[in-house]
């Protein structure tokens, strides 16, 4: 086994499970590339979506398939956005867009004391559409939600997703710290070394 099919067009997320990958000298191809079209993401759950996402990638290009989803559950809210999280705004009638979203979850955090959250990514690897044993992987990073942005590096909420161990925003932490701590950095070292048992 080469080469993975990641289930995703995110150049930023390819990037960053590209490195790890190379450790297991397998490749990672974007599903574009293969012409795959997009799958359904009807779910509730990250893990559901996930898998969706892989099975449709395997079945589209007839080689093993990773996939990630990924959102940020806050305490407050009972775990929402959760699987909502990238149209996050849309619901309060913003664009979609991280800034977007940003501005919303402040909005709607605002006189709100209990400010805890977890950003939380599910990789699920399928080896073909019927892999009867998907590897699944869940990183989380917990933290509570600033009052205001902070930092200029990452992406999506790591302006105002602040961790209590770096007493920093992922946003104003160097790329490598927060890459390692991540909630995908996390998921993805558990997904290579699930593959190194299992797969290889």
């Amino acid at each position: 086994m080469d080469r993975i099919v990641l289930a995703s067009n995110n150049a930023g997320k390819l990037a960053e499970l590209q490195a790890l990958f190379a450790l297991l000298g397998i490749a990672l191809v974007r599903q574009g590339e293969l012409g795959v079209p997009e799958a359904e993401e009807p779910h509730r759950t990250f893990v559901e979506n996930a898998l969706a996402k892989a099975r449709n990638a395997a079945q589209h290009t007839g080689l093993p398939a990773i996939a990630d989803d990924a959102g940020l559950c806050v305490d407050a809210f009972g775990g929402l956005p959760g699987v909502d999280t990238a149209y996050y705004a849309t619901q309060f009638g913003y664009p979609k867009g991280d800034d977007h979203n940003v501005k919303a979850l402040l909005e709607q955090m605002e006189g709100v004391a209990q400010r805890r959250a977890a950003l939380v990514s599910t990789l699920v690897a399928v080896r073909t559409p019927q892999d009867p044993e998907p590897l699944i992987a869940v990183g989380r990073a917990v933290g509570e939600i600033t009052r205001a942005p902070a930092g200029g590096h990452g992406f999506g909420f790591d302006p105002v997703m602040f961790i209590p161990a770096f007493g920093q925003t992922f946003a104003q932490l160097p790329p490598e710290v927060k890459n390692a701590h991540s909630h995908r950095g996390q998921a993805a070292r558990q997904m290579v070394q699930l593959m190194r048992e299992r797969w290889l």
